[in-house]
């Protein structure tokens, strides 16, 4: 949005989505693809709200544009889905441009980054994104609702402007360190376990909070702050690819509620404010049911000197665990080529007693819901 037109913009989705004899959609059937790419999701802008934007907006120019352009390509393709340009959930960025272009919404993007040098600020820092999506849900309800004071001056009272409810777009989110990997020298960022810990606190922020998110993208997936990184004979996994392979292949289905009453850290956070605002219990944990009947209960234990011993009552005849880090680990150890010190380890659990959760560990609990 910043270098283009809206003609450039009308033009891409013509291409990629028309079937119609048009000029665009014919230069796609001649460069080879008879039928349309279908690309469902299109971004208004990304962070134009940032000085090393080139035309960085102000929120009132942003949102004037954004509203004129969102407008022209739902005429052109009702059925694209739009993402607004949203800033981190919490500014007045945030505010304005939604309650100025709600109805041609279908997303609002936020961008955050976690990371500290001392590992509980580090490891708990993601709960500053679960204030922020609760926040930016916030937002969206302010601005599905208008102010109406005339018909009952002594008091507010709110009527829903639209029953339209734009999910959250979390669209770049990782721990990142730029004084570790700074982005002028390739931001390739060497994760250890306390960043592991951060990563599965973030994932279970995610599955927390599903019911606001419409989408969740760790930014990256190959290379640059990313948990893949490719060498010239092969692939590291990252400590921080393994919660994100866990979480992609059970944490899936339904949230299930969880309550977690534990030991909370009350020492320094990043972002300061984070003490003062959220509960931070060293035990972090998200449940779902799954679609094929399993119940998967994820566990970040952030300790970093303590194993958590917990009463656990599940009735089955096996528990399939996985566990990332924890006492075979340092809380430094990360992963190299050579040596990969960082991985999952199977094992199985009778379900029956206390069980323990490592310190500095993530942990997925496994089980068939009917017990069979």
């Amino acid at each position: 949005m910043g270098t283009g037109t809206l003609e450039d913009a009308l033009a891409w989705v013509e291409y990629c989505n028309s079937d119609k004899d048009t000029y665009y959609a014919n230069m796609r059937r001649e460069n080879g693809h008879e039928a349309p790419y279908g690309v469902k999701y299109w971004a208004l802008g990304n962070e134009m709200w940032g000085p090393w934007q080139v035309e960085q907006h102000t929120k009132e120019d942003y949102a004037k544009k954004a509203y004129q352009w969102g407008k022209a390509l739902k005429l052109l393709d009702p059925s694209i889905k739009l993402i607004l340009c949203g800033k981190n959930g919490c500014s007045d960025w945030d505010r304005y441009v939604l309650q100025e272009c709600l109805r041609i919404t279908d997303m609002h993007s936020i961008h955050h980054y976690t990371s500290d040098k001392e590992h509980y600020a580090n490891a708990l820092a993601p709960k500053s994104a679960e204030r922020a999506i609760e926040i930016t849900a916030s937002l969206i309800d302010l601005a599905r609702c208008e102010i109406n004071i005339d018909v009952f001056p002594d008091e507010i009272s709110t009527k829903a402007k639209t029953r339209h409810r734009p999910t959250i777009c979390f669209d770049e989110w990782n721990v990142w360190d730029p004084e570790r990997a700074p982005g002028d020298k390739g931001a390739e960022e060497l994760y250890d376990v306390s960043d592991m810990c951060a990563v599965a606190l973030w994932l279970n922020v995610f599955v927390r909070q599903s019911r606001y998110i419409g989408m969740a993208t760790v930014a990256q997936s190959v290379n640059v702050i990313a948990p893949l990184m490719t060498t010239e004979t092969g692939i590291v996994k990252q400590t921080i690819y393994w919660p994100l392979l866990l979480f992609s292949k059970y944490m899936q289905g339904q949230t299930l509620a969880v309550h977690v009453r534990a030991s909370a850290y009350h020492g320094r956070t990043s972002p300061e404010w984070l003490a003062s605002t959220m509960e931070l219990p060293l035990l972090d944990v998200s449940a779902a049911l799954s679609d094929d009947g399993f119940i998967n209960v994820a566990v970040v234990n952030a300790s970093e000197t303590d194993d958590a011993e917990t009463e656990l009552n599940i009735k089955v005849g096996s528990v399939k665990v996985f566990t990332v880090g924890g006492r075979v680990n340092a809380i430094r150890d990360h992963n190299i080529q050579s040596d990969e010190k960082v991985s999952v380890r199977d094992s199985e659990w009778d379900g029956k007693g206390r069980f323990t959760f490592e310190k500095h560990s993530f942990t997925l609990l496994r089980w068939k819901a009917d017990g069979k």
